[in-house]
């Protein structure tokens, strides 16, 4: 388990590192939910039960530094260094990250995510529409806000199109956001504003595909039948031991969140056959070079 949670990571993301490590402590200490709240209740720990512990593993309630040392205590965990990392982790759950200034300026339901994305480890990211909101240029991300919402006012628009350039920090920070991005090529071929704003989108997207932490990849329009059909989705890689999830946006534009582990497990599979079909690193690269000669 990773105790290096880093100057980004968030209080959700604390949140789900300190939850998701008291459940597997406690299934490594061979208890289940039930034995545990006898076993706290018995030892005249508090008030504990079956859907209070339940409630604490899936988020749903948040968990004192006390209660904590109670439950480490009962699963007999000794080390001192993971022991310290839980306590902070417990006493810094409440602490808003620095994407607070920018919270604002952004839709109510993306903001949830808002917190996830300064965390993320890696990113796994399939499009069909347009580019991913990590990649646009001020200028795209300006013409897509204006387009999709024809009425929001001027300064909203720009408040918007700088708190998505904010976000784009994960790519340029210290330990950046391992970054994979499959598009569908219809993409390329959507003008998005002005031909200069689509050229220089293209070529913003070669530019970031020259480094080292980011993949793009292309899905030809003659692949066929295949999970694109599915829509958009991406997986997400928070920091150790928090697991593998599935990212969406419902028919109104709500994110869902995919935890359940048979959900995700088919995301995944469905993000391996879609890298097998799209075109390889280079030629997509090579695709978007030349689609972004097609703007004049």
């Amino acid at each position: 388990m990773s105790q290096d949670n880093g100057d980004v990571v968030n209080a959700t993301v604390r949140r789900w590192q300190l939850t998701e490590t008291l459940r597997q402590l406690r299934e490594r200490a061979g208890l289940t939910i039930e034995q545990v709240a006898e076993q706290l209740r018995a030892s005249g720990a508090g008030k504990w039960s079956r859907s209070k512990i339940g409630r604490i593993e899936t988020r749903e309630q948040g968990v004192r530094i006390r209660e904590v040392e109670q439950l480490l205590d009962l699963y007999q965990v000794a080390d001192a260094n993971l022991r310290a990392w839980l306590l902070d982790l417990a006493a810094t759950a409440h602490e808003r990250g620095y994407w607070r200034a920018i919270r604002k300026d952004l839709p109510e339901d993306f903001h949830d995510f808002l917190n996830v994305e300064a965390s993320l480890v890696a990113l796994r990211q399939f499009e069909t529409m347009l580019v991913p909101g990590l990649l646009q240029t001020p200028d795209y991300t300006r013409a897509l806000i204006s387009g999709a919402s024809p009425g929001l006012a001027s300064e909203v628009v720009e408040r918007r199109v700088v708190a998505r350039m904010a976000r784009q920090q994960v790519l340029t920070r210290p330990k950046p956001l391992d970054c994979h991005v499959i598009l569908e090529e219809c993409i390329l071929e959507r003008p998005v504003g002005t031909p200069v704003i689509m050229r220089n989108q293209l070529r913003r997207l070669v530019e970031e595909a020259e480094a080292d932490h980011v993949t793009l990849q292309v899905l030809p329009r003659t692949v066929g039948a295949s999970p694109a059909m599915d829509g958009p989705f991406s997986v997400l890689t928070l920091p150790d031991p928090i697991p593998d999830f599935g990212y969406a946006e419902s028919g109104g534009g709500a994110p869902v969140y995919i935890e359940d582990r048979d959900a995700v497990r088919a995301c995944i599979l469905k993000w391996a056959v879609l890298t097998e079909r799209a075109l390889p690193h280079a030629d997509s690269v090579d695709l978007v070079r030349k689609a972004a000669k097609e703007y004049q």
